[in-house]
């Protein structure tokens, strides 16, 4: 299969301004993300989609490609991650040819594991029509949960799924590891939906998403520390 990493990053974080460049752990954030997508040998290509010049310059540092800047109208506050992933997809298909699918990797999750991102490569080509999403135990119980049926599939409580394979356990999405097709996410126009497959991630620093300033000191808690943040 080919397929290709895409690293998002937008330059104006408004919770946190400058988070895809603030440095963690002695490299800028979005480094974290860039490093191990160029570890991954199932990866054609590694792209990053941005705004900013800056984050470009960096990414191409540390490996990346970044062959443009994204439009205007992709990268204000009401511009979607779909739109955004689309506009990758349609131009790298112009540039080099169909792709098989696209690993979404948001830079704001810097500890995902290289192991992370093999399981759910595998867990992609078994199910290349459908998608793939990182999961975690709803440990904080938030109100946007979700449960594993018998069929492995993922559900949310609107789809009324009564028996599932982890018993009372529900699950939120993570935002750490998405894969998926561009046939899919033109059909959807959205990263889950019909036939999505939970990557269950069970490390609470994979799950980690970084949207603010709390977020970020717990971050800097675990490069320093390297042990699993006990808040959540």
């Amino acid at each position: 299969m080919k397929i290709i990493a895409l690293i998002t990053a937008r330059s104006g974080s408004k919770r946190l301004p400058g988070k895809n460049i603030k440095p963690l752990g002695g490299k800028p954030l979005i480094a974290w993300s860039i490093e191990l997508a160029t570890r991954i040998r199932e990866f054609s290509d590694v792209i990053v989609s941005t705004d900013g010049p800056e984050i470009a310059d960096i990414s191409r540092e540390y490996g990346a490609k970044v062959p443009w800047l994204r439009p205007a109208d992709l990268s204000n506050d009401s511009a979607s991650s779909v739109d955004v992933c689309l506009h990758a997809i349609d131009w790298y298909e112009n540039e080099n040819g169909g792709i098989d699918g696209i690993v979404l990797l948001q830079p704001t999750s810097p500890f995902r594991s290289y192991e992370t991102v093999i399981r759910g490569l595998e867990l992609f080509r078994q199910v290349p029509q459908g998608a793939v999403v990182g999961v975690s135990i709803n440990r904080a119980k938030h109100p946007a949960r979700h449960q594993i049926g018998a069929d492995g599939k993922l559900y949310s409580p609107a789809d009324n799924i009564r028996k599932t394979i982890k018993g009372d356990n529900e699950f939120v999405i993570t935002g750490s590891f998405y894969a998926l097709s561009g046939k899919y996410l033109k059909k959807h126009h959205a990263f889950y939906g019909e036939e999505t497959y939970p990557l269950v991630i069970n490390s609470r620093n994979e799950t980690l998403d970084i949207d603010d300033e709390w977020d970020w000191m717990i971050a800097e808690g675990i490069v320093s520390g390297g042990k699993e943040p006990v808040c959540g």
